[in-house]
């Protein structure tokens, strides 16, 4: 059993579209009403406290928890929000979840409960600047039988873009169950994630015995240990002339402007729209091959080896940051944690410090030093002239028979390795995700 999301676009009629908006902006509304309240109870009771006030004598504390929200906003929203029948509560509730999910998270890294950088206190959502989206999980969210209709809350029956298939086999065949879904606005479009929990059949890939290293890189997205190279797309870079095409276009059109209260124009947003979908298909180009890649690695090999690479800190080179955003190995790795469980197979990550570029693969030794610009491994001690990727992919196909040995050089990268197993499940759901 495992929790899957399934994502379909969503051709919503005028009427429908109107509706989606007005639950998207009822929940940005109960956020901000939450934080507004929130924020004032918070300074009230520090003004008491300046006063000698302690104790019992301050002002109650405004709960942080979304139950607490709830009840607060329940008793106020017939003054604040008259309007409030008019949309599915599952609106409002997917704003004041947001809110008590951002406050736990501001006040358990402020506690320092919680690692990564430092989270700061929730801010206002405007309306230009937040993704339009609302999330149900009470009410009729149904499939419908055509195969090109969904059914959701308050919003009535809704045309799919494309056919929902892939998610009414399993629903009819009782391997499936709805537990929520997601309507989100993205590049003109709106698009609903049904996460599911599903019953997967563990299978067997096709030579279950075989070990197949993996290494990434920029000039190929990856480079296996068998001697396939990977080919870098680089759906970004191709798309940088487009892209500032129309990001120009949109910076000479007559945009909303809160000084004044100038509304954008019609252009402004035909052009705005239009820069969004070259985005999307950015990120959608990029996405599909990444699956295409790890799925055809968790079918085929029985254990993939790969690097624990530290993306965060590498992204940070700022010649080299677009071009690593733009191959997605973070991405790589995280598809291949879920797909390698649900085929049968493995993932093994290799240990940070282990030097899978400067080990000869053939016996071992590995070199002080090998600057980037050197493509070409040769080992001194035998001889070995290699490609440097591909030696690197044939030391990580190793890595597993050669876990917790030292290695050969008097240098501080001959520190043991431990084996790392990585596996679990993980959604399916499409994202715009960083390379990092």
């Amino acid at each position: 059993m495992v929790v899957q999301a399934y994502r379909f676009a969503l051709d919503p009629t005028p009427a429908q579209n109107r509706d989606l908006h007005r639950h998207a902006g009822a929940g940005r509304f109960a956020f901000n009403w939450a934080l507004a309240a929130v924020r004032a109870n918070l300074d009230q009771r520090a003004a008491e406290r300046t006063y000698g006030l302690d104790g019992e004598q301050l002002t109650p504390a405004l709960g942080w928890t979304l139950p607490s929200l709830r009840r607060a906003w329940n008793t106020a929203k017939p003054q604040v929000a008259p309007w409030w029948g008019q949309c599915s509560k599952e609106a409002f509730n997917t704003g004041l979840d947001g809110l008590a999910r951002a406050l736990g998270n501001w006040s358990a890294s402020r506690s320092g409960r919680r690692a990564g950088p430092r989270v700061g206190f929730p801010r206002f959502r405007s309306r230009r600047r937040v993704t339009p989206s609302v999330r149900f999980t009470t009410g009729t969210i149904r499939v419908e039988d055509t195969r090109h209709h969904v059914t959701l809350p308050r919003l009535g029956r809704i045309r799919t873009h494309e056919s929902t298939r892939k998610l009414a086999r399993r629903l009819h065949a009782g391997t499936a169950r709805i537990m929520s879904a997601t309507v989100r606005h993205t590049a003109g479009r709106w698009h609903v994630s049904f996460t599911v929990q599903v019953t997967r059949t563990v299978r067997t890939p096709a030579r279950p015995h075989a070990t197949v290293g993996v290494d990434v890189g920029i000039a190929n997205l990856a480079v296996l240990s068998t001697g396939q190279l990977v080919p870098n797309p680089s759906h970004l870079t191709r798309a940088q002339g487009r892209l500032r095409t129309a990001a120009r276009t949109l910076s000479r059109r007559q945009g909303p402007d809160r000084r004044t209260g100038q509304q954008p124009s019609r252009r402004w947003q035909q052009a705005k729209t239009r820069l969004a979908r070259a985005h999307a298909r950015v990120a959608n180009l990029r996405a599909d091959g990444l699956h295409k890649l790890s799925t055809t690695l968790a079918v085929t090999y029985g254990t993939i080896v790969v690097e624990d690479l530290n993306v965060a800190g590498m992204i940070r080179n700022r010649r080299l940051a677009r071009y690593i955003a733009d191959v997605g190995w973070a991405t790589l790795r995280r598809q291949l944690e879920y797909k390698t469980t649900w085929n049968g197979s493995r993932l093994v990550v290799a240990d940070r410090w282990f030097a899978s570029s400067k080990t000869c693969s053939s016996c071992g030794v590995v070199r002080p030093k090998l600057r980037l610009r050197v493509r070409i491994y040769t080992c001194e001690q035998c001889g070995l002239s290699l490609d440097r990727d591909l030696n690197a992919a044939i030391n990580l196909q190793q890595y597993v028979a050669r876990s917790g040995r030292e290695t050969q050089n008097g240098r501080g990268a001959d520190r043991e390795t431990t084996l790392v197993v990585a596996g679990g499940s993980e959604a399916t759901t499409l994202r715009h995700h960083r390379g990092g």
